[in-house]
C-alpha cells in the first residue's frame, strides 16, 4: 500500500482517500514519502479544530482563518509550492455542496503542479460527485515488521532486555490485528503484570486481544472447550475437516495444495451446525472470529455498514490464518441484490463487497458459515467455486441418535450403562440434536422437582411430551432435503456411502 500511495503522489493524482484509524503511523508514511519524492513536498494536516498546520509543528497551533472546510481547502488553492495536503475527518462535511465543489475546484487547479489532497477517515464516504476523481486506499494494520519495531522499542525502554527468536516471534504473532497503538498498550501490560516480558506473556497479549477485538461489537473472539468428538455423528463433515487440520501450514503449500476457502454447511436447526463449526477451530489449533452480520448494518449515516464489514474482515485477515464463523447466513443476506431493497441499498452493497472479498482474498482466512434455510441464499453464494465444499446436516439417524444421547448423558452422569440407549434411539426418530438434549434437561427437571434420580422412564416421558420440528415444519424440511440430495455434500457417512453407491 505505501508503494502504492508513492505511486500515485508522483504520478499527481490530485485527490486520494486513505482509510484508516492510525493517523500517526499513516503521516509518518505519507511524510516519508514527501521527503523522497522528486521534487520534495511539504506536507500539511488539517482538523476541524485547528484547521491547517504544517506537519510536525506543534499540536497547540491553530490557524483560525482555515478551520471551516471550504477555508481551508480555498487555502491549499492559493499555494503555489509542491505539497500534501492531509484533510482528517473531512467525512462528516464531504456531503456538503460547498465541500465538494471546493474539492472539485481544487482538483482542477492541480494539473501541472505537484499538490495532492489526502483524505484520511476511519471510515469510507465518498460522494458521487467525486467518484471520477478519488482513489481509494486501505492503510494496513502494522505487520510483524512494523510490531518488531514496536516491541524493540518497548525493550529499550526497559534496559534493553533481550529476547530469544522464537519467544520474539510468538510475541510478534500474538500481536497481529492490533494497530501499534493497541500493541504498545499491550506489551506495556504484559510487563505491568508480570514484571517482565517473555513468551510466557504470549496469553495476556491474546487476552487482551480478545477484547480489542471484542470491542468494535462486529467481531467476535470465540472460545470452544469441547473437541470435535463432542459432536454426535457427521463422520463424513468430520472426516473432511481432519484431512485438513494442517491445511495451512507451510508443508502443505511446499506439497502443491491451495489453501481451503470455506465451507457452507447447511442443514435442520438444531442438529449440530454451529457446534461444528466451533469445535473446528480447536482441531485446527486456529482463533475462531464470530461475524455479527447484524451488527454490520449501521443506520447511522451513510456508508458506516460498508465500513463495518470492511474493518471486521480487514482485522479477520491481519490476524489469519483464522476461522471466520457466520452464523445462519441465510438471514444475513436474504433478499440481496433484489429489487425490494428497502434500505437505500445498503444491504446489496454489504453483499457484493462480502462476495469481492471471498473471491479475492490472498490470506488465509477460512469462512465457515451455516444455514437453516437455502431458499433464501442468493444464488451467488451457491455456485462453484466460492466454498470448497457444501455440506448437508440431516436429521440424526439412529446411530447417530445413540452416539447423541451417549454424549449428553456423559456430561450429566458418569454411569449411564442404566439406559437403553437403543430404545430412547428408537423413540427419538425424527428429533434433532438440539431436542435430544432438551428432553434429557427436561426429564431431568422432572426428576430433580420430585428429589430423586432421573430415568430412563422420564427420557421417554419427555421425548413424548415434544412435538419435534421435522413434523411442524415438515415440508420445510422436506423441501430442504430435495434441494441437497443432487446439490450438496452429505454430513453423514452412511448417507455419503449410499449416494456413491447409487452412482
Amino acid at each position: 500500500m505505501k508503494e502504492e500511495l508513492n505511486i500515485l503522489i508522483q504520478a499527481q493524482y490530485p485527490l486520494i482517500y486513505l482509510v484508516t484509524s492510525e493517523e500517526e503511523r499513516a503521516e509518518q508514511a505519507i511524510s516519508t514519502i514527501a521527503q523522497s519524492s522528486k521534487p520534495q513536498r511539504r506536507v500539511y494536516v488539517w482538523t476541524v479544530t485547528h484547521g491547517i498546520v504544517e506537519y510536525g509543528q506543534p499540536r497547540n497551533v491553530t490557524q483560525h482563518n482555515t478551520v471551516s472546510p471550504e477555508a481551508a481547502v480555498e487555502w491549499i488553492i492559493r499555494q503555489k509550492e509542491p505539497g500534501i495536503f492531509i484533510l482528517k475527518d473531512l467525512h462528516p462535511f464531504i456531503d456538503a455542496p460547498a465541500t465538494t465543489r471546493s474539492l472539485r475546484d481544487a482538483i482542477a487547479s492541480f494539473k501541472g503542479l505537484h499538490k495532492n489532497v489526502i483524505l484520511m477517515s476511519p471510515m469510507q464516504q465518498v460522494p458521487i460527485e467525486l467518484e471520477k476523481e478519488v482513489v481509494v486506499l486501505d492503510f494496513p494494520l502494522p505487520d510483524m515488521g512494523d510490531l518488531n519495531k514496536v516491541l524493540s522499542s518497548h525493550l529499550d525502554q526497559n534496559r534493553g532486555r533481550r529476547l530469544a527468536t522464537e519467544a520474539r516471534e510468538k510475541l510478534l504473532r500474538a500481536a497481529l490485528g492490533l494497530t501499534k497503538d493497541e500493541a504498545e498498550k499491550v506489551y506495556r501490560k504484559a510487563q505491568v503484570t508480570t514484571g517482565r516480558l517473555t513468551e510466557d506473556e504470549v496469553d495476556i497479549v491474546l487476552s487482551e486481544k480478545k477484547q480489542l477485538i471484542r470491542r468494535n461489537g462486529i467481531l467476535e473472539y470465540i472460545e470452544e472447550d469441547a473437541t470435535i468428538d463432542a459432536v454426535g455423528g457427521l463422520e463424513e463433515l468430520k472426516r473432511w475437516l481432519k484431512q485438513r487440520s494442517n491445511a495451512f501450514t507451510e508443508r502443505a503449500r511446499e506439497y502443491g495444495l491451495p489453501q481451503p476457502k470455506g465451507m457452507l454447511i447447511l442443514g435442520v436447526p438444531g442438529c449440530g451446525k454451529s457446534l461444528i463449526a466451533k469445535t473446528t477451530s480447536r482441531l485446527w489449533g486456529l482463533p475462531l472470529l464470530r461475524l455479527d452480520m447484524g451488527r454490520v448494518y449501521d443506520g447511522s449515516m451513510v456508508g458506516r455498514s460498508e465500513a463495518n464489514l470492511r474493518n471486521a474482515l480487514k482485522t479477520a485477515e491481519s490476524i489469519s490464518p483464522a476461522i471466520l464463523f457466520i452464523d445462519e447466513l441465510d438471514k444475513s443476506f436474504a433478499g440481496s441484490g433484489g429489487s425490494g431493497d428497502s434500505d437505500g441499498g445498503t444491504s446489496s452493497r454489504i453483499f457484493g463487497s462480502f462476495l469481492t472479498w471471498m473471491q479475492e482474498k490472498k490470506s488465509p482466512v477460512f469462512v465457515m458459515a451455516t444455514a437453516n434455510r437455502v431458499e433464501r441464499l442468493p444464488g451467488e453464494f451457491l455456485r462453484k467455486g466460492r466454498f470448497d465444499e457444501i455440506f448437508f446436516v440431516d436429521l440424526p439417524t439412529a446411530e447417530e441418535r445413540q452416539d447423541i444421547f451417549t454424549i449428553h448423558l456423559s456430561k450429566r452422569r458418569e454411569d449411564i450403562s442404566r439406559f437403553d440407549l437403543e430404545q430412547l434411539s428408537k423413540m427419538s426418530d425424527g428429533f434433532s440434536g438440539a431436542e435430544i438434549e432438551q428432553a434429557i434437561v427436561a426429564a431431568m427437571y422432572e426428576a430433580f422437582a420430585q428429589d430423586r434420580e432421573f430415568t430412563q422412564l422420564d427420557i421417554i416421558a419427555a421425548i413424548k411430551a415434544t412435538l419435534p420440528l421435522s413434523r411442524t415444519m415438515q415440508e420445510q424440511v422436506t423441501a430442504l432435503r430435495d434441494w441437497a440430495r443432487q446439490r450438496a455434500r452429505p454430513a453423514a457417512s452412511s448417507v455419503a456411502e449410499y449416494q456413491r453407491m447409487e452412482f
